[in-house]
């Protein structure tokens, strides 16, 4: 008898020392709206058809005449917040539409904003050009 207490006072012991070393985790519930679903469900869908443009021939193309690599613009747009890609999604379609001007209005949009992120110092793919100083 005298073991079974000594195991059981040892076992009650550690498991007091565990519950004092192991932090204690809070969990924060927050409820979601419905539109915060939804924007985030539309940057996603926005995000993937970019990606679905970014992969036609005619694109690619006119990327690689503006001297991007166009598997650097898929990075690029992977890497996109939802707000980017939101305004991204509406820049193009605010383009003209016919023979291949959101096509090409798109690839400037997208060879500017890799300019602007050069400029700024978050990438660095174009070596004309220097980040500004901070």
């Amino acid at each position: 008898m005298p073991l079974i207490k000594n195991i059981s006072h040892l076992l009650a012991s550690g498991l007091v020392c565990l519950l004092l070393v192991t932090p204690l985790i809070n969990a924060h519930a927050q409820i979601v709206s419905t539109d915060t679903l939804l924007a985030q469900m539309q940057s996603e869908t926005v995000r993937s058809t970019l990606l679905i443009q970014l992969q036609r021939e005619e694109f690619k193309e006119q990327l690689t005449l503006l001297g991007v690599d166009p598997k650097e613009a898929i990075t690029r747009v992977q890497n996109l917040t939802a707000e980017e890609v939101l305004a991204l999604n509406k820049q193009i379609d605010e383009l003209p539409v016919g023979s291949g001007a959101n096509l090409l209005g798109a690839a400037l949009f997208i060879f500017t904003l890799f300019v602007i992120t050069d400029v700024i110092g978050a990438t660095d793919i174009f070596p004309f050009i220097r980040p500004a100083a901070r």
